[in-house]
């Protein structure tokens, strides 16, 4: 009879209630959606009046509750967003499905399946607890809308809080307690004036408004003590199942144990840190919007100097611009000296910052951590096994020290300061984003430094290249004197030797000439003097000048000839080297030919150097024919005469190709382009 009045009265209200909501001239589907769950649960409360409707059985009271909290979760989500124009736009959403389910399984799975009435209990708790969850959701995104929001969410959140209790009691106990059923009825009549305020109250039902990062913290752990109560409810099931009365006994020594637990977690500052981490780092917005923080840091970056003063300090400039400071030094670790490379209206190191920095740079090397000096002052256990002269850093003028490393080193630090800025604390996401920002500025920096280093390897490599083709060219000039030496005892009584020796000798200081001036200007080469040539008289003067003193001796043949724009000089060095290693590899017995005709199909010159030595096989001309210092004649050789061959006809915009078999000689082919 208690109970019936109870339900009764509460049916009585929700029909006011109902009949107020159709004179509120409020639209959107979130009306709707709340007159269902009105229309819901009064009829919910008639159903429990047994006086009326019969006897109330445990499978009416369950699938009356579950079809009552489908109905108020389908209110939460429409809730949860404020540009929802029907119901489908609700139900299509994830987050609808994933919010409707426990409800759904609740209804259908005993129909489908056996369910002993603790498991059914327990996946009543569930719902209860899960309404609870998206009301303190709700509430906090509520953000300057609370105070219109709070009513409902203290009627809701007290009614489930209340159903949330009573099938926890009954998973541990295996039953329920007819005094939680019987009171009810009256609980939601008392609590029938929050909902009215709530109607009154909120003019705009959707919510989309960022969290509250500190509030949301605590309450938060709500959800912590529904997942203890949840075990324990587990274990009191497994006891009750196991037999023996101890029902009673067992929820007061859970009830026990819960306040012991929730009161350890408010106290632990290390559990309430992870939990906060955990959170802000899943359910928050971030604080940054990364995609503009990277466009500006790009843009920082986007410099075209090559000048390192000017890198250095536009990368200390990214460092500062992404978290809005306005002093900071960029400084270098070089044999455990520190060198500051930048500087952004900061004092120069001090003493005691170069003392504390030591220390910073063994700890970094070891956990590859942020730093907050001010931080650190306050609660020195968050830096395990970090040890700082505490006059020291109270004369530090940073706060924030970004460790750079490479190759598993520390490179050096960004030391910033707020200056007259807002100074920021290095929670997760600030170091998270510090450490992405740090990354990028390194990869940039080292990028100069690399760049750097291979222009200046270039300019060796440049050095040594050049060097390799004078000593080449000198090896040709030593070749020309001692065919002069070598001849002299016979000839140096005939006046013709003579003049041919002084001859070669004057080209001889012109070529010593041009490399000294390569050595000295460190140029590879000159701008040769290009002029139309032809090939055939210039081919012939190198045979008769430079390749007498080798057999067999090259044989010219003219077939057809066009004049060609060349470097007469250059060419003279690329027909030398070619024809003198096709002398080489002939026996003397051998042949070495010189073929010109044209092309005409092509438009070029054709010159052929034909030999009959021993040939190359394909590998050797894929591989090393035209690789640089590759030779194959020790110490007699530099590896380069090919090679410059190839180049040079590259060069003038010609080609050299090659045609050879072991054992049966080699045919060295030089297009040139005509004009």
């Amino acid at each position: 009879m208690i109970a019936d009045i109870g339900y009764g009265l509460n049916s009585l209200a929700y029909l006011a209630l109902l009949l107020l909501l159709f004179t509120v001239r409020k639209s959107g589907l979130a009306k709707y959606l709340l007159v269902l769950a009105t229309m819901t649960t009064m009829g919910w409360s008639l159903s429990m009046v047994s006086s009326v409707f019969g006897p109330l059985t445990l499978t009416g009271l369950l699938t009356a509750d579950a079809i009552k909290q489908l109905v108020w979760l389908l209110f939460l989500a429409s809730c949860l967003q404020d540009n929802f124009d029907d119901i489908w736009q609700v139900l299509k959403r994830p987050a609808t499905l994933f919010i409707l389910l426990p409800p759904v399984v609740t209804i259908l799975l005993p129909i489908l399946v056996p369910l002993a009435p603790a498991w059914r209990f327990l996946l009543q708790t569930v719902l209860a607890l899960e309404v609870l969850i998206l009301l303190e959701v709700m509430y906090r995104q509520a953000g300057s809308n609370q105070w219109a929001y709070k009513p409902l969410v203290l009627y809701l959140g007290a009614t489930h809080l209340f159903e949330f209790v009573t099938y926890a009691n009954a998973t541990m106990v295996s039953q329920i307690e007819v005094g939680y059923i019987a009171a009810r009825g009256y609980i939601y009549l008392l609590l029938m004036p929050l909902l009215i305020v709530a109607i009154r109250r909120i003019k705009h039902w959707g919510v989309d408004i960022f969290i509250s990062r500190d509030v949301v913290l605590h309450s938060s752990l709500l959800l912590v003590a529904g997942a203890y109560l949840f075990v324990m409810a587990l274990i009191g099931y497994v006891i009750n199942y196991m037999g023996g009365n101890w029902g009673a006994t067992v929820q007061i020594i859970l009830i026990a144990l819960s306040l012991v637990l929730l009161i350890t977690l408010f106290l632990s500052n290390a559990f309430r840190t992870r939990m906060k981490v955990f959170i802000t780092k899943h359910f928050f917005a971030n604080q940054y919007d990364y995609r503009v923080e990277w466009v500006k840091l790009t843009q920082a970056l986007s410099s075209t100097s090559n000048d390192s003063v000017t890198v250095y300090q536009n990368a200390l400039k990214g460092i500062l611009g992404a978290i809005n400071y306005d002093e900071g030094r960029l400084i270098k670790v070089i044999n455990g000296e520190f060198d500051e490379i930048a500087n952004i209206n900061a004092q120069p190191l001090s003493d005691k910052e170069r003392q504390v920095l030591t220390s910073l740079t063994k700890y970094c090397a070891k956990t590859n951590w942020l730093i907050d000096i001010d931080e650190y002052q306050i609660t020195p256990f968050n830096y395990e096994n970090l040890v700082l002269d505490r006059g020291a850093i109270r004369d530090c003028q940073f706060q924030i020290v970004l460790p750079f490393f490479r190759d598993d080193a520390v490179w050096g630090f960004a030391l910033l300061d707020a200056g007259e800025k807002e100074a920021i604390s290095l929670n997760w996401e600030v170091r998270d984003y510090l450490t992405a920002v740090t990354d990028q500025v390194a990869t940039f920096v080292y990028h100069h430094e690399a760049a750097r280093a291979v222009a200046e390897n270039a300019q060796f490599a440049a050095f040594n290249r050049m060097s390799a083709f004078v000593l080449h060219d000198l090896k040709n000039v030593l070749a020309q004197i001692d065919l002069i030496l070598a001849n002299a005892e016979q000839h140096k009584d005939n006046p013709e030797f003579i003049e041919d020796t002084f001859e070669t000798l004057h080209h001889t200081k012109a070529r010593m000439d041009k490399m000294l001036r390569q050595l000295t200007e460190k140029k590879v080469e000159e701008a040769g003097r290009d002029e139309a040539q032809m090939l055939s008289g210039l081919i012939q003067n190198v045979i008769d000048t430079r390749c007498q003193s080798y057999r067999p001796t090259p044989v010219l043949q003219c077939v057809e000839e066009s004049a060609v724009v060349v470097d007469p000089d250059k060419l003279a060095n690329v027909m030398y080297h070619l024809i003198s290693n096709a002398q080489q590899a002939t026996d003397d017995t051998g042949k070495v030919e010189i073929l010109l005709h044209m092309d005409h199909a092509s438009h070029r010159q054709l010159v052929m150097i034909e030999d009959t030595g021993c040939g190359m096989d394909k590998a050797f001309i894929e591989n090393r024919l035209f690789t640089p210092f590759d030779t194959t004649k020790g110490n007699a050789g530099m590896g380069i005469g090919a090679y410059d061959a190839k180049n040079y006809m590259e060069s003038i915009g010609g080609k050299l190709s090659v045609q050879s078999e072991p054992g049966k000689g080699s045919c060295f082919t030089l297009a040139f382009p005509l004009d």
